[in-house]
């Protein structure tokens, strides 16, 4: 009878259990129907949860009867629905800037990860909200004023800096932050920062050749993470992600405009508008069959030249026009996916951009040996015009290979840039030069190829997601040469001058003074100049994240890497996130990183003319493997290193989120571009000659503060958010070994100036407050409030020029008249704010640096947007 009874209830609690546990199937979509892959799905207030599949289905089994599923995906707002047996979850997209959402690619790949729940710190910024209310075109821009640590400057007077603006993170080099489009490596610009820029002697992306109007959003991690994704990933990685929408027609149609009043009275440019811009762009998506999908943007800009010339009382002569450079700009962007299974699908992505660019350089006055009065008899403002080439193509098979997701990827990427020079003569040819010159240029080629496996452990502790993968990838860097005038320095015969020419055959001016050879404003590429080099490197990474408990989660990775120009690096990373209680959390990362140096670093080479206190001299730089830089004893580059190290707190209640971050990062032997060592007696017609070198060791600490608000009481919606930064570098002692042999050579290599240089990368602060209220989803007003603080730099005559904190105040109105149609007017730096006005021995010969805040004073802008 016992026996019986034991049975009996071991049956009855067997079949509680299997009753307790289900299987739920399901899809998750967007609101047109298009599947969503690796959506999370997580029964809520456990650790149990799935993702979903490439086309958006998924079934899990869930412990409770009544259990409630939790269904989020970055871009979307999280949704939670009842588990019962067939579950089809919509998801609409998220409208917040920093929002708290689910993370697919960059930091994590685990696809269960939040902003909030994540180990370390990452942004998540929904580009078109934010364009929708600012009037900023351009991704640099954008970034600048809603990612914390994020800075950009426009630069005058940099040559091609003029035309690339170079960004910084967490103030380190523009070529320490990895850029990825959809979680694949992006392509850096061919152009090396040369002149007084920020980012000088480094390389970086060009972010401004991905149109806004073509992105979804933009995740920007703020920690080192070369152990993840590889070389430039020391201050952290920003992440692209482009629309996928379709059955949607959007465009938007921009006009904007600078106030050229400035606040201190010159008669020149001192009033009316400058600066204007055009934007007109579309973007429209169709489906592929169920599940795939194509999606397309236009985008075309023209942009004027703003010129803020120098105070009349202290006239440059130097810089008779100074400003942004006109820019006329054309990109296609394409993104789609073809099904080719249940769980598999080919993908594609990608673009071609042009730029044909104008920018002013230095004045050449009248009496100048590097003019000709015949041709310009009051002097000339030589134009340094480009022609900037950028395509990409990535293309991809995703598989389900047992419990694996597979992703065999290629990625191409190329950017070209050539250098039309205007408006400007070859003195040495005198009467007989031409004005305008094809001066040559350079092209860098990026070709990436990987495979990548992911597989989610849901039995191992709360979960394990491991993933591993391999790489390859060539690299190739060019520089081709210019017309023969743009370069070369003629005798009073006409010929090119070589070593036998006769010192009485120089041209020279009626004050004796030799006249100079090139296209005056930047000197073309001779065929000396010109370089083919290529390498490659092998890469192959673990990296895994486990819930040790509903408290616990740790995060490690590994990478090792191999280039066939300087040899192998290995880094790890190790990552952990405490639950405090319910809502808020700890969390910390330590890592190592490293940075490859570029190939233009390596084998970029210029015979230029340089200003120094607006005095012109020649100057060569040497590439590194050249005899001359050897002569120096600049040893071949190496690898930059680095350790990071964060600290950070998250909270998160209802709609109030905010996390705070501090962070370490300690960078040895960074590469920079010297300073100019005296080069007379090379016998090669140069006053000085410099050269790259590992030179420089740097540590900078910070603190990163982001936090947002949102509630709605009837047809009325309030939201806030805040984003702060506060950075400090150290700069370490200068190592060259044999080239530092006095304390002369120590300045000479990196010296006083240069310091000023780095450390300007960024403010020590910046604060931004953003206020937005929409009233019926009808009428939207947005304030913003963003504080750059102080910076310091050295100016030509070795005096610190401090530009004090300021506030730029942004404001924007807008009205959606139908669903179809929207309107927008606003101003960026409404009370037209400036900088504080140096002399004119600032690096740029005018009143004003290159500064984060900018140089041009109010920006008033008007935008319709329509849908179809």
């Amino acid at each position: 009878m016992k026996k019986h009874i034991l049975f009996l209830l071991l049956f009855l609690g067997l079949s509680v259990v299997s009753y307790s546990q289900k299987s739920i199937s399901g899809s998750v979509k967007d609101k047109n129907g298009q599947p969503i892959p690796s959506a999370s799905i997580v029964e809520k207030g456990t650790q149990n949860g799935t993702s979903s599949g490439v086309d958006g289905s998924f079934t899990i089994t869930v412990k409770d009867n009544n259990a409630i599923l939790v269904i989020s995906s970055l871009g979307f707002k999280k949704t939670e629905v009842a588990a019962s047996s067939t579950v089809t979850a919509v998801l609409e997209e998220e409208g917040q800037e920093l929002q708290e959402i689910t993370i697919q690619t960059v930091g994590s790949r685990n696809t269960k990860r939040t902003v909030v729940d994540s180990p370390v710190a990452v942004d998540i910024i929904n580009v078109s909200d934010v364009v929708n209310k600012t009037g900023q075109v351009e991704v640099n821009s954008l970034l600048q004023y809603v990612a914390p640590s994020f800075n950009a400057s426009k630069q005058s007077g940099a040559d091609g800096a003029d035309h690339i603006d170079p960004a910084t993170l967490r103030g380190l080099g523009p070529d320490q932050t990895l850029v990825l489009i959809n979680g694949k490596r992006r392509h850096q610009s061919s152009l090396v920062n040369l002149f007084g820029s920020r980012g000088r002697g480094n390389t970086g992306t060009d972010m401004n050749a991905i149109p806004a109007a073509s992105i979804k959003r933009i995740e920007v991690l703020r920690d080192g993470a070369s152990a993840q994704y590889g070389s430039d990933a020391i201050a952290g990685v920003i992440n692209i992600v482009l629309k996928d929408n379709v059955d949607e027609f959007t465009g938007n149609i921009t006009y904007g405009a600078y106030n050229a009043s400035t606040p201190y009275g010159s008669d020149i440019n001192s009033s009316g508008i400058d600066g204007n811009t055009v934007q007109v762009n579309g973007n429209y998506g169709i489906k592929i069959k169920e599940k795939g999908f194509i999606n397309a943007t236009l985008d075309v800009m023209k942009k004027d030249h703003t010129n803020r010339p120098a105070n009349p009382d202290k006239y440059s002569i130097y810089r008779q026009e100074f400003g942004d450079a006109e820019a006329k700009n054309a990109s296609l962007f394409l993104n789609g996916s073809i099904a080719t299974g249940t769980n598999s699908d080919f993908y594609f992505f990608g673009g071609a951009g042009y730029r044909d660019t104008d920018a002013f350089a230095y004045t050449r006055t009248a009496d100048s040996p590097r003019n000709i009065a015949e041709i310009y008899p009051n002097g000339f403002n030589p134009v340094i015009g480009s022609k900037i080439m950028d395509n990409s193509l990535s293309a991809g098979f995703r598989t389900k290979l047992a419990k694996w997701d597979v992703d065999f990827n290629n990625t191409f990427g190329m950017n070209r840039f050539t250098y039309d020079i205007h408006n400007t003569l070859n003195a040495s040819l005198q009467t007989n030069s031409p004005t305008s010159f094809d001066a040559g240029g350079h092209q860098l080629m990026q070709n990436t190829t990987g495979i990548h496996f992911t597989r989610n452990f849901e039995t191992i502790k709360n979960g394990l997601n491991f993933a591993f993968g391999a790489e390859y990838r060539i690299e190739n860097f060019q520089i081709f040469a210019g017309e023969e005038a743009s370069y070369a320095l003629y005798d009073v015969n006409g010929q090119v001058v070589t070593t036998a020419t006769d010192p009485a055959d120089y041209v020279y001016d009626g004050n004796g003074e030799p006249r100079p050879g090139g296209s005056q404003g930047f000197p073309g590429y001779s065929p000396a100049n010109e370089v083919d080099k290529s390498r490659g490197n092998f890469a192959a990474y673990i990296d895994t994240e486990l819930d040790l408990s509903d408290v616990v989660t740790v995060a490690a990775a590994a990478r090792y890497e191999n280039y066939t120009d300087f040899g192998s690096t290995f880094n790890v990373k190790w990552a952990q996130r405490f639950k405090v209680c319910e809502t808020s959390g700890i969390r910390y990362s330590l890592s190592t990183g490293f940075r490859a140096p570029s190939l233009a670093q390596k084998y970029y080479n210029l015979k230029f003319t340089d200003y120094i206190s607006g005095e012109a001299s020649e100057t060569l730089l040497a590439n590194n493997d050249s005899p001359i830089t050897a002569a120096f004893g600049v040893e071949k580059l190496k690898q930059e290193k680095s350790f990071n190290a964060s600290l950070g707190y998250t909270y998160k209640k209802g709609k109030f989120t905010a996390t705070v971050d501090g962070y370490f990062v300690n960078v040895k032997d960074r590469i920079v571009l010297t300073g100019q060592f005296d080069g007379s007696g090379l016998g090669m017609n140069v006053a000085n000659v410099q050269f790259f070198a590992n030179a420089l060791d740097t540590r900078t600490i910070g603190l990163d503060m982001v936090a947002s608000y949102e509630t709605t009481f009837g047809n009325n919606t309030i939201s806030a958010s805040f984003v702060g930064n506060l950075n400090k570098m150290f700069i370490g002692e200068v190592h060259g070994n044999s080239i530092l042999n006095t304390e002369e050579d120590k300045e000479t290599l990196f010296g006083r100036r240069e310091k000023y240089f780095l450390l300007a990368s960024a403010p020590e602060s910046k604060f931004g407050l953003n206020l937005n209220y929409n009233y019926n989803k009808k009428f939207n007003t947005n304030l913003r409030f963003t504080r750059f603080g102080e910076i310091e730099l050295i100016d030509w005559v070795d005096t610190v020029d401090r530009y004090g904190a300021k506030i730029v105040t942004d404001l924007s109105l807008s009205y959606q008249f139908t669903s179809k149609i929207g309107f927008t007017i606003g101003a960026n730096n409404l009370l037209n704010v400036y900088p504080d006005i140096q002399d004119t021995e600032a690096e740029t010969g005018g009143n004003f640096d290159a500064v984060q805040m900018g140089f041009n004073g109010t920006y008033g802008f008007a935008r319709l947007s329509f849908k179809l």
